[in-house]
C-alpha cells in the first residue's frame, strides 16, 4: 500500500494522476476512485472534462444504475470515477465516500482485472 497524505493544496491528486498516467504506460490496468467533493481528482486524466459524480448521479438517478454512468475511460484506459460529496449543510465526505465505494463493489466495478486501484481523498478526512 502506498499513501500521499498532506494538506489541501500540495499536489496529492497531481501526483497521484502523474503516477497512474506513467503506470498505464507501462500496460497496468488502474482505477482512480476520485473522493474529494471538489470532483478534481480525474480531471487531467479525462482531458480536463468535469465528470458526473456516483452521488450527484444517484441524487438523480436513483440507486438503479449502470456501472458506465459512473465510470469513464481516461488516458491510457484508466478507469475514472469521482464519487463526490453531499449537498452543502448536509453530511459528510466521509459518508459519501463510503456510499461510492458499496456503489462500485455492487455494479462489479472492482471485478476486472485491475493491477492497482488509487483513491485520491482530500486531505482533511478523518
Amino acid at each position: 500500500a502506498l499513501a500521499f497524505y498532506g494538506k489541501g493544496g500540495i499536489g496529492k491528486s497531481t501526483t497521484t494522476q502523474n503516477l497512474t498516467a506513467a503506470l498505464a504506460e507501462m500496460g497496468k490496468e488502474i482505477m482512480i476512485v476520485g473522493c474529494d467533493p471538489k470532483a478534481d481528482s480525474t480531471r487531467l486524466i479525462l482531458n480536463g472534462l468535469a465528470q458526473q459524480t456516483v452521488l450527484d448521479t444517484l441524487r438523480e438517478e436513483g440507486e438503479d444504475i449502470e456501472l458506465d454512468e459512473i465510470l469513464k475511460p481516461g488516458f491510457g484506459g484508466i478507469r475514472c470515477v469521482e464519487s463526490g460529496g453531499p449537498e452543502p449543510g448536509v453530511g459528510c465526505a466521509g459518508r459519501g465516500i463510503i456510499t461510492s465505494i458499496n456503489m462500485l463493489e455492487q455494479l462489479g466495478a472492482y471485478e476486472d482485472e485491475l493491477d492497482y486501484v488509487f483513491y485520491d481523498v482530500l486531505g482533511d478526512v478523518v
